[in-house]
């Protein structure tokens, strides 16, 4: 299995209307880096959803449903959207303070590479964050 965190703006697509929505193909990322990163989702892998802009905090955790096609929101087929569902709700969010102040998250992408909107995660960040979360 791998580990992915995608990032949002709430006020575009927040984690409430994702639950609401039950699925959703994720769809507008234009950086090359994210789009490969998308193409290496698998059905069953799981993803952190994070609120970039506002909040700055890791709300939830999702699943891959649909692998990689094409971004039905262009004709440029360059670009790919994968289905994903919620699957859990966080007891508290993980802000990205947090996540900068724990050792064990000192390289995540998040920190390292802020803009990347969709980036792989190491077990063990993902263990941690959802831990973080649900304490």
């Amino acid at each position: 299995m791998n580990y992915f965190l995608v990032k949002s703006e709430p006020f575009k697509y927040s984690w409430e209307q994702f639950n609401k929505d039950g699925q959703t193909f994720w769809d507008g990322v234009r950086n090359y880096q994210a789009r490969n990163n998308m193409k290496a989702m698998k059905k069953g892998d799981l993803v952190l959803f994070y609120h970039s802009n506002e909040g700055k905090e890791v709300v939830g955790m999702a699943k891959v449903v649909k692998e990689f096609y094409q971004d039905p929101t262009t004709d440029d087929e360059k670009w790919v959207v994968v289905d994903l569902a919620p699957v859990q709700s966080f007891e508290r969010p993980v802000t990205l303070e947090a996540i900068k102040a724990d050792k064990m998250l000192e390289d995540v992408a998040l920190v390292k590479q802020g803009r990347l909107s969709v980036m792989p995660l190491k077990q063990a960040e993902f263990d941690r964050i959802v831990e973080m979360g649900n304490s």
